[in-house]
């Protein structure tokens, strides 16, 4: 008797943090983890959404944006599975770390990018854009494309984010469609990727949108055309691939919030919750659309965001077999 009494009582005690955590959450700064340098598209969502997404938590929460560069954002994913699951620690990812990496990378992530991670909601979509330097040889889609198809192999540079980025596949999938070949410049993010392509050390590439949208607006770089089905409402006059250029290619990405596994339920409902109301905030909606970032619209719960997930590991493991692009450790 005295011996159950015993481990009851342990058990209880091992119970209590998490439920403490989940009745007085937050406790402390929230830490928002971005797997890539200042500047890129992730980081850019990330500080967007931080202070409405700290209010939307509670009057006394703040949220802290941490960059954790390296591997395409593979470095902090691996890094975040092992903090502490009290939703004090967060990452903000997208495609290439959580999706692409795991069926890129040679022997796979060191994380399992479902199961070692708690979903907690969608922030948004992005599409690609096809980006030129100012002095590449088209000034419109469509010529840039018969450029590009007609070039000798490596007779243009391509700049990117990284090896195993999204932008990188984005080109790779391109010059698979062309049957044509180009040289590989990487960057170690999305503003020195543009800052690249701006000065001609690459003379194009496929950019995250809103990575590039300043730069496009400025005239740093010459935005071509969309890779989404549609025309982005923020630009309008930016025709997409499919209208003539390149029929059928088609690339997005996306950022969603994750935590660290075995997360408690009434945290991570929280946390949804917060999210969810940041993302229908009007306000900034609107500024994420100015970035060039699309605002989720779909079902936006933990379960859904897993479900998605789950569905684009598996949809860039095909698109990674198909292209051929490969990851190093």
């Amino acid at each position: 008797m005295i011996r159950r009494f015993a481990l009851a009582a342990l058990g209880l005690l091992a119970a209590t943090p998490f439920a403490v955590s989940a009745q007085s959450f937050p406790q402390r700064p929230i830490t928002l983890a971005v797997g890539f340098a200042p500047g890129g598209s992730t980081d850019i969502a990330s500080r967007l959404i931080s202070e409405r997404f700290a209010a939307n938590i509670g009057p006394e929460a703040r949220v802290v944006v941490e960059n954790r560069p390296g591997a395409s954002g593979v470095v902090a994913g691996d890094w975040l599975r092992r903090q502490a699951p009290d939703g004090h620690t967060l990452m903000l990812i997208e495609v290439s770390s959580h999706a692409i990496a795991p069926a890129a990378l040679e022997g796979g992530t060191p994380f399992n990018p479902v199961a070692d991670s708690t979903q907690i909601a969608m922030i948004g979509t992005a599409p690609m854009v096809l980006i030129a330097a100012p002095n590449f040889p088209a000034t419109t889609a469509q010529q840039a494309i018969s450029v590009l198809r007609a070039s000798r192999p490596e007779q243009y540079a391509y700049a990117t984010s990284g090896v195993g980025s999204i932008p990188h596949l984005g080109v790779e999938m391109l010059a698979l469609q062309l049957g044509a070949r180009f040289t590989h410049v990487p960057y170690r993010s999305g503003g020195l990727m543009l800052t690249a392509i701006h000065q001609g050390e690459g003379q194009f590439g496929i950019a995250v949108l809103a990575s590039a949208a300043a730069q496009i607006r400025g005239g740093l770089v010459r935005g071509l055309a969309v890779t989404s089905r549609e025309r982005f409402p923020s630009f309008p006059d930016l025709p997409t691939l499919n209208e003539g250029a390149m029929p059928g290619f088609e690339l997005s990405t996306w950022n969603m919030i994750i935590g660290p596994p075995n997360m408690p339920p009434a945290v991570v409902q929280q946390l949804n919750r917060a999210l969810v109301a940041t993302v229908a905030d009007a306000t900034l909606r609107e500024r994420l659309l100015q970035a060039g970032v699309l605002p989720w619209a779909s079902e936006n719960t933990p379960e859904s965001t897993r479900a998605f997930l789950t569905s684009e590991v598996e949809k860039y493991r095909q698109v990674v077999a198909r292209t051929g692009v490969r990851l190093e450790r």
